[in-house]
């Protein structure tokens, strides 16, 4: 006869089933919670451009610095030669501190500001349209354009560094321009050199290099804090059309500078 199994096998049995049937079910459980139900750790946070990437976006200074300082100074005989080279064509000498292209800069003090910042400035305020080059080129302008930079200093004023320029342009040709040449006349009405400075006033631009602003006085004025533009080629095309033994025949309309007649 077989031998009977014994109860306590039996239960030995059926425990060792039951414990294998929960460790499957515990198994089964946590693989379910790793694939089903285990929250998505959150995404990386996009890398953030590499520093050479943010340079390629920030505004750095083109060309040629030109540093008043060093000029005044005269410790840089290269750049001494530069102005001189410029300033020839116009017969200056005094009047104009510097005379610099669109593409180059300007140092003046601690403050080193780029010309197309400041024309592009100018364009706003006489109502020009800019147009950027979203290829991140730098904008192209005339290569003849060139800009006198007269840097002001305390006590000056406006029709004073006027009459400078004028009285420096003129002694170039040989012309004594007297002191008084800008005074009006016995009956109060304006001298030809009184026009002309009276339309300077039109066509120049003072630029305040501590705020960054055009302006349009020169009161306030702070040790090396404001400039004054000149666009060469407009202002000695102008001149360049008088005839000095005619000058008290011009007329200034309050805009319009009105030149006798060539006879």
């Amino acid at each position: 006869m077989p031998e009977k199994t014994s109860p306590n096998v039996k239960s030995s049995k059926t425990g060792h089933y039951v414990l294998l049937a929960g460790l499957c079910i515990v198994l089964i459980g946590v693989v379910v919670w790793f694939v089903l139900i285990k929250p998505e750790r959150p995404s990386k946070p996009a890398r953030l451009a590499s520093a050479p990437d943010l340079t390629k976006m920030m505004p750095i200074a083109s060309g040629k610095i030109i540093d008043y300082g060093k000029l005044k100074e005269k410790t840089d005989k290269a750049l001494i030669a530069l102005m001189e080279e410029r300033k020839a064509p116009y017969g200056i000498e005094k009047s104009i501190d510097m005379i610099v292209r669109p593409d180059e800069s300007i140092k003046v003090g601690k403050e080193t500001i780029r010309m197309k910042t400041i024309l592009d400035e100018v364009q706003i305020k006489e109502g020009e349209i800019l147009e950027a080059d979203l290829s991140g080129e730098p904008e192209t302008r005339a290569e003849e354009d060139a800009f006198g930079i007269h840097v002001v200093q305390a006590g000056e004023n406006i029709w004073d560094i006027h009459f400078n320029l004028l009285k420096d342009y003129y002694d170039h040709k040989g012309i004594h321009l007297s002191p008084l040449a800008d005074e009006p006349n016995r009956l109060g009405y304006s001298s030809g050199v009184g026009k002309i400075l009276k339309f300077s006033e039109n066509v120049v631009h003072i630029y305040n290099l501590r705020e960054r602003r055009l302006e349009t006085n020169l009161d306030h004025i702070y040790p090396l804090s404001k400039i004054v533009i000149y666009n060469m080629g407009r202002i000695f095309a102008l001149l360049d059309r008088i005839d000095y033994k005619n000058v008290n025949r011009i007329e200034f309309d309050g805009e319009t500078l009105w030149l006798p007649a060539v006879q």
